[in-house]
């Protein structure tokens, strides 16, 4: 994993004559207001996003009770639906402490494979870094690090909880979306061809069973899925009106925009457009792309812009149909500079127009490993262009910072983006 570092933005205060103070009361845009919304709107999501997990917990239990090509596809289709309402919670992250806590539980990655199942040989079968590269919990019951046992005779979620970044090493990540993204598609060995991973059903056939140990697979599979709907009921209980999430957002309401706002710019520009693109694209490696066994990155990455531009809008339209909306930064925004809100907008409606070309080249059949590929130029140039757009999203957020009389704020950094040249030594 790139170590990311923070790259501090910082702003001149504005002459006091003319500065919008936050939670002003001649102000018609209410901070207070803003920031209660957005608590709204993330309680919305994470409940959308619960609600899409325990869909797929039931598809894996059909697959696990009768293990199929057809079980199997509804297991994936219900894990690329819980991606949707999932990517657009990102943008809660790095402003929210509880988020940040949180969050490594059910989206960590990339991920030492090794580590949960079998591998192809060209994996290898060891690592300087990480003792458990090659562990197969699912093969081995009991595995040792740090002179430590870990006993894994039967797989639970208290099992995996205890597996998880195991050593205090990051790749081991044995929960979350992304090892049941492994267990439901399996190795990705295509490189920057085309395919995705393809794990065969009987995997999880006890009486026709491929691979060997299909009944802890299954046991895995389904404490991971568990485990993902416990930790999402923690997160929809935080969000609550009464959730320690809503409470710490909203006790100050400048601390509160400034929350929103942090979050919008560092996932914008250290994470999604530097961790998550830029390096794999500097690269051109396949292990750099977020849903790497499934080919879904385009959608993940499509989503997280679109969480970012509902932070502004204050607007959320859910899987239902329904649409949320009320006070927004936007608004607030308007009120103090109404030609900077009408840049923000065209530039939130940019990286939108930018990354659907991604998402529609994706679905038009070359997938995102293909698109960051040496040599395909017009696939990298495609990425790029997202890219592009989100550094200059950046740029607008990093002016409205300014704008709102926030002070000094630190967005989230990249060496794939601020010292490039670091990425290859």
């Amino acid at each position: 994993m790139t170590t990311s570092f923070l790259r501090a933005a910082a702003f001149v205060l504005a002459a006091a004559t003319s500065s919008l103070a936050i939670g002003s009361a001649h102000a018609a845009a209410d901070p207070a207001a803003i920031v209660k919304h957005y608590a709204e709107i993330a309680h919305a999501k994470f409940s959308d996003t619960l609600d899409a997990a325990k869909a797929l917990d039931a598809a894996v239990d059909a697959l696990i009770a009768k293990p199929s090509d057809e079980t199997l596809k509804a297991a994936r289709e219900a894990w690329l639906k819980a991606r949707v309402p999932y990517q657009q919670t990102e943008a809660y992250r790095f402003g929210n402490p509880i988020v940040d806590d949180w969050e490594g539980k059910v989206n960590a990655w990339p991920l030492d494979e090794g580590l949960i199942d079998y591998v192809d040989a060209s994996y290898g079968t060891e690592s300087d870094e990480n003792a458990l590269f090659v562990g197969n919990v699912i093969a081995n019951p009991k595995l040792e690090i740090a002179g430590k046992t870990i006993d894994a005779t039967t797989i639970t979620p208290a099992v995996l909880q205890e597996l998880h970044e195991a050593g205090e090493v990051d790749a081991n990540v044995a929960t979350g979306y992304h090892a049941i993204e492994f267990l439901l598609w399996g190795q990705d060995l295509n490189g920057t061809g085309p395919g995705a991973g393809n794990r065969p059903a009987t995997d999880y056939d006890k009486d026709r069973c491929t691979n060997g140990n299909c009944d802890r697979r299954a046991a895995y599979l389904k404490a991971a899925t568990s485990l993902l709907v416990t930790d999402l009921e923690e997160m929809v209980k935080a969000w609550a009106a009464d959730g320690d999430a809503t409470k710490n957002v909203t006790a100050d309401p400048k601390a509160g925009i400034t929350a929103m706002l942090t979050g919008m710019g560092s996932l914008s520009y250290g994470e999604l457009a530097g961790e998550r693109m830029k390096l794999g694209l500097l690269l051109h490696d396949p292990e750099e792309e977020q849903d790497c066994f499934s080919d879904n990155t385009h959608n993940s990455h499509y989503y997280d812009v679109a969480g970012i531009q509902t932070v502004y809008t204050g607007e959320y339209t859910r899987p239902d149909g329904s649409k949320l909306t009320g006070p927004s930064l936007s608004e607030l925004v308007a009120e103090k500079d109404a030609a900077l809100d009408t840049e923000m907008k065209a530039k939130l409606n940019a990286s939108h127009a930018a990354f659907q070309a991604l998402k529609d080249r994706a679905d038009g059949g070359e997938a995102y490993d293909q698109m960051i590929g040496e040599g395909n130029e017009a696939g990298n140039k495609v990425v790029q262009a997202a890219i592009d757009s989100l550094i200059d999203q950046t740029k607008t957020i990093e002016r409205v910072i300014g704008s709102l009389d926030l002070g000094k704020i630190e967005l989230e950094g990249s060496d794939s983006l601020d010292n490039p040249t670091a990425v290859f030594q």
